[in-house]
């Protein structure tokens, strides 16, 4: 998003003026190959577009350039303690690498992956993690986690840079939010390098998504971030979605409906979870709905009218059942067991190439 340097990775610009990406990584042994497909394709119908595994022994790269080769998004291999492992996912056919700073093993270890990144065109990300922060990294900082990781993706970056060698995602995570938001401000202030943001280990699928959005969210809106990852201990796809509400609610990116419902209090003139869900179903049986179409459902006449009419479609509780808006307008007023039909008739005429599944 903010990055005025942008890469590549399999056709997929990420940086450099294009949109927030959004990725997610395999929870699938890489052994278990079909399984690996599976979890991928799952993320590829939510919308995911660069998605990182684990490659932790060279007597799996079959297996890895099988899943290369079966992948319709880019593959990014997951690299830690060995360099050599980095050598195979390139020649596997990975076109993204993932280095991280605490435990690759110095410097010469990481130029000779980066020779061979630059030959092939591959990108690296430096991605340094405060849970792998090693003793000389803490110990240089007076134990200073932020300023640790601050340096942990200095040293590796500015190796880069030196050999000339730019095709670089940066990332710095936590799992607090305050320390990964402050060392992406620092390192944002010194490369104009595309970033990956998130916060690690965040939790849970409730607690993760709500600590990521907070964080991710903050970076984000200082203009800090070209792809976003939603690290939750549940499914990928989850975390896919998670990420998109995160990026709809930033008005950055739209995937699907944006839904907007009021809380409901005592005025409720209806059940508001009760018709939400209702209204979800109809909309639901349609495909062709544009990404970032807003619905509305609103409680009572209080700010309901307000609120439902700044939506494409809203649905508000009146005295007598509800009444509908469109783009603004009422279109008239009918009783709850009318919803159904109204609103399917409704979706057909305001959005043309909508059909029903």
């Amino acid at each position: 998003m903010a990055s005025l340097n942008g890469v590549s990775i399999g056709g997929l610009s990420v940086g450099g003026g294009a949109p927030v990406r959004v990725e997610s990584m395999l929870k699938t042994p890489l052994e278990d190959l079909e399984g690996c497909l599976r979890e991928l394709e799952g993320l590829v119908a939510e919308g995911c577009e660069l998605v990182r595994t684990s490659y932790r022994d060279a007597g799996l790269e079959g297996c890895l350039r099988e899943l290369v080769s079966g992948s319709s998004i880019p593959i990014m291999a997951d690299i830690h303690f060995d360099h050599r492992l980095a050598l195979s996912a390139m020649d596997a056919g990975c076109q993204a690498i993932r280095v991280n700073p605490g435990n690759l093993g110095g410097r010469d270890n990481l130029l000779t992956v980066l020779r061979r990144a630059m030959d092939l065109g591959v990108v690296i990300r430096v991605g340094a993690n405060g849970g792998s922060l090693n003793n000389h990294q803490l110990a240089q900082s007076g134990g200073d986690r932020v300023a640790a990781l601050v340096a942990a993706v200095r040293e590796q970056v500015d190796l880069c840079l030196e050999m000339g060698f730019d095709r670089v995602v940066v990332s710095a995570k936590s799992s607090s939010v305050p320390e990964t938001v402050r060392a992406n401000q620092i390192l944002a202030s010194m490369y104009q390098l595309p970033f990956h943001v998130g916060i690690t280990e965040a939790g849970p699928l409730e607690e993760g998504a709500i600590k990521s959005a907070v964080g991710i969210g903050i970076m984000l809106s200082a203009g800090i971030g070209d792809t976003v990852r939603v690290s939750l201990s549940s499914e990928g796809v989850h975390e896919v979605r998670a990420a998109y509400r995160i990026l709809g609610a930033l008005g950055l990116r739209h995937r699907g409906i944006e839904w907007i419902s009021c809380p409901t209090c005592g005025r409720c003139r209806l059940d508001v979870k009760v018709y939400v869900d209702r209204v979800r179903a109809v909309m639901d049986r349609f495909k062709g709905i544009p990404d970032g179409f807003t619905v509305a459902v609103m409680g009572c006449e209080v700010n309901g009218p307000r609120e439902a009419a700044s939506a494409k479609l809203g649905v508000a509780g009146s005295t007598s059942g509800f009444v509908v808006f469109v783009e603004g307008r009422p279109i008239g007023n009918w009783p709850l067991d009318k919803l159904e039909e109204v609103l399917s008739k409704v979706a057909k005429d305001l959005v043309p190439g909508a059909e029903e599944r």
